[in-house]
């Protein structure tokens, strides 16, 4: 028995070496660049977060809309009184007098429960939501839903919890129902039910009823569906949509979400009031003019980062605001507040609590240890912070982000800053000098660079070229796109990252921004992928993303590729990945005119096949809602080690090899 056993052990070893790649040495004649350049970049913009990549599909389930986020929101925003078989009653929003990050409850008061059905077969009070423009119930699936409830008052009470379609003006159907008891008690009762579906919906709606007189009390209502991303509660469709780009990192929350946009330092994102219970984090404004319950805080963001394998990036305030603030764009450093120098340490705290909250061990750390109670008693292993975005490079930001910059490098050396080099940083902008300035002066690794341009300047623009090798300081590429979403725009963003790939001894990572809009929600455009409540629409950008993410390398190979007749519309670029054994050679014409692309790979040792992926099609095509003609197709062919291509109008080609 032994020896069959140790046999065993013995093949099994053999199959998971046998599946292993083994690295391999680089071949002569490539420059190392970052394996990490293709990332994403996470804001909650255009509801990226609730109604997007949060699986939540209950609005203002914590009833803390306010009219200080929109004119015209309250507790009851996006709920209902509904009555049935003519019972009586109302419900009316209530404040807790101290204590806790939520201060608002929903009263139901039950006056007369009606003394036969109605023509649903219902009784009772209660209220309705119908989520983000409709609750999408699928036939059989199975939803969590959970509520605090309060009845200090009135004895048991019996309460109905329905998933429900309007069929028609005099008929409702209920997908999903389930009842509970709540007895009488001083204390908030946390109280759940598992909702199966018998039917499906695109426009469903929850809704909690009351069967028994007298007054309840509700709180954080939540519908989940069971089937999330890895079961951690983000919606799937859209979290796959990012794992199929392969990216290496994701930076977040933002954005101006950071620093308050331009509403001041009050609305500035602090990290502490995102993480522990979702019933007990601080929901706060939106910059872009929404509200942000925070169920997608610093715990999602670092456990999504791990579930696609990531580097998380979190970005910090640095106690300046959003030089937006007051709508004070255009007045440079004037609408810029910032807090006083004696109050730096408690923002300073506030990032090396973050790496004890992500790094420190259970045992000895507070931080730590409430992360360990959230369900993750490992590390997260963070490795990178990054303070301040796209601030004007003000007298007071420096000062403050060199206090910052300073204590942070000293308690903890292990962890690379990245810093800010303002809003449009590009050559002879004054911020991106002063910025650059700064960085030489601190010796700061990375320096987060942004910009948004037409196509043209994508084509055109070669600016790494020209970038110092000796400078310390490398490039992050934070937020940058076309102004379009076209396919001609995709093409431009393909060339530039091209250029990109070429200088990835000086650029180290890259994302494209923004990366969610929801439809009828878009606060900005163009975005990387758009969606509604049942559908991701992925733009003719998102697949150039795809194709670079998962083409990355450790050498860039510059002397492989002879395009005839090139012009700044036409360019290429071939990476070796050491660690998968994969070649990519990657063409792209975004002319016109057919070109052709002479190809020597005689230096590598290719295996017998090759898979070819190509995107194409008319320069003005462009994914969106009603139209999704820009697809890549890939193919199988014979590898070849020269070999001549004719390239297509407007294409986008990459090779791939197994070496």
């Amino acid at each position: 028995m032994k020896k069959n056993l140790f046999l065993l052990l013995c093949l099994l070893n053999h199959v998971l070496c046998a599946g292993a790649v083994k690295p391999m040495k680089p071949i002569k004649g490539g420059k190392a660049i970052s394996d990490q350049l293709i990332g994403i970049f996470f804001e909650d913009l255009s509801h990226a977060a609730d109604g997007g990549l949060n699986a939540e599909l209950v609005q203002n389930g914590s009833f803390e809309y306010s009219p200080s986020e929109r004119d015209g929101w309250g507790a009851g925003t996006a709920w209902r009184l509904m009555k049935h078989g003519h019972s009586l009653g109302y419900m009316t929003p209530q404040q807790r007098m101290a204590g806790g990050n939520e201060s608002t409850y929903m009263q139901i008061h039950v006056e007369r429960v009606g003394h036969y059905y109605d023509y649903n077969g219902w009784t009772g009070v209660g209220i309705q939501n119908s989520g983000f423009d409709g609750i999408v119930v699928k036939k059989d699936a199975l939803y969590n839903c959970s509520l605090r409830i309060l009845n200090n008052t009135g004895g048991r009470k019996r309460l109905r919890i329905m998933l429900t379609e309007q069929a028609g003006r005099w008929q409702t159907n209920i997908l999903a129902e389930d009842s509970i008891v709540v007895e009488e008690s001083d204390k908030w009762q946390e109280k759940k039910v598992v909702l199966t579906a018998t039917d499906g919906s695109s426009k469903a709606a929850l809704q909690v009823i009351v069967l028994d007189k007298g007054d309840i009390f509700l709180d954080d209502i939540s519908l989940l569906p069971q089937d999330t991303y890895k079961g951690h509660g983000l919606r799937r469709d859209l979290a796959e949509a990012l794992e199929a780009i392969h990216p290496k990192f994701m930076r977040f929350p933002g954005g101006c979400v950071v620093h308050g946009g331009g509403d001041g330092m009050w609305n500035t994102y602090r990290w502490k009031n995102t993480i522990g219970p979702k019933q007990q984090r601080k929901q706060m404004k939106n910059t872009w003019g929404y509200h942000q319950s925070m169920a997608l805080g610093y715990y999602e963001y670092f456990q999504l980062c791990e579930d696609m394998g990531m580097q998380p990036i979190p970005i910090l305030p640095c106690g300046v605001s959003c030089q937006g603030a007051g709508g004070g764009w255009g007045m440079k450093g004037h609408a810029q507040d910032a807090v006083p120098m004696e109050e730096m340490d408690e923002w300073t705290q506030d990032v090396l609590d973050l790496i004890e909250w992500a790094n420190g061990d259970p045992a000895t750390s507070k931080w730590a240890q409430m992360r360990a109670e959230a369900g993750h008693p490992a590390p997260f292993n963070l490795k990178y912070v990054g303070i301040g975005n796209e601030e004007y490079i003000s007298d007071a930001f420096i000062e403050r982000f060199k206090y910052m910059y300073e204590r942070i490098a000293k308690a903890h050396p292990e962890i690379t800053i990245i810093g800010t080099a303002g809003p449009g940083s590009h050559p002879g902008n004054g911020d991106y000098k002063r910025a650059w300035k700064l960085a030489e002066e601190t010796g700061l690794p990375i320096i987060d660079e942004h910009y948004y341009e037409k196509r043209e300047y994508f084509m055109t623009s070669r600016q790494y070229d020209s970038y110092p090798r000796d400078r310390k300081t490398k490039v992050y590429l934070g937020e940058y796109a076309a102004k379009d979403k076209k396919l001609i725009d995709a093409l431009a963003e393909a060339l530039y990252l091209m250029h990109i790939e070429k200088n990835g001894d000086v650029v180290c990572m890259t994302s494209y921004a923004p990366l969610f809009a929801r439809r009828n929600a878009t606060s900005w455009n163009p975005d990387l992928i758009y969606f509604d409540n049942e559908r991701v629409y992925l733009t003719c950008s998102y697949y150039v993303q795809q194709m670079f993410g998962q083409s990355g390398g450790q050498y860039y190979y510059g002397d492989c590729v002879n395009i005839t007749d090139a012009n700044n519309r036409q360019g290429q670029s071939v990476v070796l990945n050491v660690q998968t054994r994969r070649l990519f050679v990657k063409l792209c014409n975004a002319s016109d005119s057919v070109k052709q692309a002479e190809v020597d790979l005689s230096r590598f040792p290719l295996k017998k096949t090759a898979t070819v992926t190509t995107i194409t099609g008319n320069p003005e095509d462009e994914n969106n809602y009603e139209q999704h003609p820009v697809v890549p197709k890939k193919d199988a062919v014979k590898a070849k080690k020269k070999f001549t291509v004719e390239l297509a109008p407007y294409s986008l080609v990459m090779y791939e090899y197994e070496l």
